[in-house]
C-alpha cells in the first residue's frame, strides 16, 4: 500500500462521518433518530437496504463461492429464485405494520399476544443480529489485516469505530445515505476487478473458457436436502422464500428502514425496487466469481497465496497483487464501505429495538429519549465489537457463516407474525411453546443433522413454531374480539386494499419466471 492508497482510504472515511454530521443536523427525536422523520426517499431506502444486503460477505464471499468452494459454482444463482415472490408477501406484512407506524416491528406483538412476546422476539432479534453482524465485522477485520498490513484489533476498531460515529451522528437518515454511495462504491469495485481480471486471463472469453464445466451449472434438483455439501434446489426455492419474506418484513434491521419512507405507497416501491435489482446486482457478483476463477487459473502467484481454510482471500488478494495504486485504494474503500454498510443499519436496528421494546417504559419521564438512542447506539457499536473479537469462522466461506445463523431463526420469527395475523386462535401461550421449539430444532440439525442445508432451516423452524404454537394454543382463550379485529388481517379487506397493485404483484411474479428460466438454462 502506497502513501496515495492510505490518503485515498483515509479520505473516504472522513467523507463519511462529514456528510453523517450534516444530515445529522436538526434530529430532536426518536422518529428522526430511527426513521429518518418518516420523509426518506423511497429510492434512497430501496438502494441502502440493497446495499446492506450485497456487503462485505458479498463482495468477498460470493466469488469465493463461485469460484473456488466445493460444491459451489453457478449453484448460487439459486439463492436469488425466490426473491421476487417473497417481496410480495414483504409488501403485504410492511404495509400493514406501516400503517401502525411503528419504529420497532416487534411492537406489534405486545399488541396481538401481550409484552412478553414483544420482549422474547425482539431478544431473539438482538442476539441474531448482534451475532450475526459480530461474524462480518470480524471476518471484513481479518481480512483488511492481513492486506493492509494492520493488527486485527486495528481493523476491527476502524470499521466499528467509524462506523458507530456517523451513525451516532445521523441516526438513519446518514445510515441510508450513507449506503447509497457505497453501493455505488461497491459496483464500481465490482466491475474495476472483473476488467483486470479480463485483462490477465486474455480476454472476456477467456473467463467462460477458464470456468469448470462442473461448476458451470447452476441448476440441479438431485441435490436432495443438501447432503455432502451440495446445494439444494429445491432448499432454496421454499426455504429461500421463507428466509426472504421473514428477513425483509420481520427483521428490524431491514423493515425499519421501510417504514421510513413517507407513505405506504413509498414503501412498496422500495421493495419492488429489491425485487426487480437484487438478481442483475448478483449476476454481476458471479461474473466476479468467474472472473476471479479464471486469474486464479493464470497467476501461480495469486494461487499460493490463497489458504484452503481462506477462500475469502480470493478477491482481495487479487486486488493487492494486480491493481495499480490508487484503484487499489477504492477497492478496499470499496470493502470497508461494505462491512460498514451492514454494520449501521444493524446498529441503528439494534438501538431502535432496544429503546422501543426494553427502555422506553422504564426510563423517568424526564429522559432525553433522543440522547439515549444515541448511547444505546454506542452500546451496541462495542458489544458488536466485541463479539468480533470473540467469534471465528463457522463456514468456509463467511456468507455462509451468516446465512446458518439468520435461518436458525427466521422460520420461527416469521412464524410468530404470521400466526398472529393470519389466524385467531393462536395465544401467549402457544407462540412462546412455537418459537423454542422451532429455534431447538434448527440448533439441533445445525449441531448434528449436517446432512440437512441450512436453508431448509428456514421451512422447518417455521412449520415446527407454527405447529408448536397452534398445539400450545389449545384450551388458551384468545384475546377479545376488538383487539383481534385490530391485529389481524380480514381476508376481505386484504384483498381489497391490494387490488391497486395487483399489476405489481404480477409483474414480480412473471419476473421469477424469467429468472427461474435464466438458471434453468444455465
Amino acid at each position: 500500500m502506497t502513501p496515495l492508497d492510505w490518503t485515498i482510504i483515509v479520505a473516504y472515511l472522513a467523507g463519511m462521518i462529514a456528510l453523517s454530521m450534516y444530515l445529522g443536523r436538526g434530529q430532536a427525536s426518536e422518529d428522526d433518530y430511527f426513521v429518518g422523520g418518516r420523509s426518506l426517499k423511497w429510492w434512497a431506502v430501496g438502494l441502502s437496504v440493497m446495499a446492506t444486503q450485497t456487503s462485505a460477505i458479498s463482495f468477498i464471499s460470493v466469488p469465493a463461492f463461485v469460484a473456488l468452494r466445493e460444491g459451489g459454482g453457478l449453484t448460487w444463482l439459486q439463492y436469488e429464485l425466490a426473491v421476487p415472490l417473497a417481496m410480495i408477501a414483504a409488501m403485504v406484512l410492511l404495509s400493514f405494520f406501516r400503517k401502525l407506524e411503528l419504529i420497532s416491528i416487534y411492537a406489534y406483538l405486545e399488541r396481538r399476544f401481550g409484552p412478553s412476546v414483544r420482549t422474547l422476539l425482539s431478544a431473539v432479534f438482538l442476539l441474531s443480529r448482534g451475532l450475526a453482524v459480530g461474524v462480518m465485522t470480524y471476518a471484513t477485520g481479518i481480512v483488511l489485516s492481513v492486506f493492509l498490513g494492520l493488527p486485527l484489533w486495528v481493523t476491527i476498531l476502524v470499521i466499528g469505530g467509524v462506523t458507530v460515529v456517523y451513525d451516532f451522528l445521523g441516526g438513519m437518515t446518514a445510515v441510508v445515505y450513507s449506503d447509497v454511495i457505497q453501493m455505488g462504491v461497491l459496483v464500481l469495485g465490482v466491475g474495476v476487478c472483473v476488467w483486470y481480471a479480463a485483462d490477465l486471463a486474455g480476454g472476456v472469453g477467456a473467463l467462460f473458457a477458464a470456468f469448470p464445466a462442473e461448476r458451470a451449472t447452476a441448476f440441479d434438483p438431485s441435490t436432495g436436502l443438501g447432503d455432502g455439501g451440495a446445494v439444494p434446489f429445491w432448499g432454496f426455492l421454499i426455504g429461500g422464500f421463507f428466509l426472504y419474506v421473514s428477513y425483509y418484513a420481520t427483521d428490524q434491521s431491514q423493515a425499519q428502514r421501510a417504514l421510513s419512507t413517507a407513505s405506504e405507497s413509498a414503501t412498496r416501491t422500495s421493495l419492488i425496487l429489491n425485487g426487480v435489482a437484487r438478481f442483475p446486482l448478483t449476476m454481476l457478483y458471479i461474473a466476479l466469481g468467474v472472473a476471479a476463477f479464471a486469474a486464479y487459473q493464470a497467476d501461480p502467484v495469486l494461487r499460493e497465496s490463497i489458504p484452503a481454510e481462506r477462500l475469502d482471500y480470493l478477491v482481495p488478494q487479487f486486488v493487492l497483487l494486480h491493481l495499480p495504486p490508487g484503484l487499489r485504494a477504492v477497492l478496499f474503500a470499496a470493502l470497508i464501505s461494505a462491512a460498514m454498510s451492514s454494520l449501521d443499519s444493524a446498529l441503528n436496528s439494534l438501538s431502535a429495538a432496544t429503546m422501543q421494546d426494553f427502555l422506553e417504559d422504564r426510563l423517568p419521564a424526564s429522559a432525553n429519549r433522543f440522547t439515549w438512542s444515541r448511547i444505546t447506539t454506542v452500546i451496541w457499536g462495542a458489544i458488536v465489537v466485541g463479539f468480533a473479537f470473540v467469534v471465528g469462522g463457522i463456514d468456509a466461506t463467511v456468507i455462509e457463516s451468516i446465512n446458518r445463523i439468520g435461518s436458525t431463526f427466521y422460520g420461527p420469527i416469521l412464524a410468530a407474525f404470521a400466526v398472529g395475523l393470519l389466524t385467531r386462535r393462536a395465544t401467549t401461550r402457544g407462540v412462546w411453546l412455537g418459537i423454542v421449539a422451532g429455534v431447538g430444532v434448527n440448533v439441533f440439525l445445525w449441531l448434528q443433522v449436517p446432512s440437512v442445508h441450512w436453508m431448509w432451516w428456514n421451512l422447518i423452524g417455521l412449520v415446527v413454531a407454527v405447529v408448536g404454537t397452534l398445539v400450545g394454543s389449545l384450551g388458551d382463550r384468545p384475546k377479545d374480539a376488538a383487539t383481534l379485529d385490530a391485529t389481524t388481517l380480514s381476508w376481505a379487506g386484504l384483498v381489497a386494499r391490494e387490488k391497486p397493485w395487483r399489476w405489481a404483484y404480477l409483474g414480480l411474479i412473471a419476473y421469477f419466471f424469467i429468472i427461474l428460466a435464466i438458471v434453468l438454462v444455465l
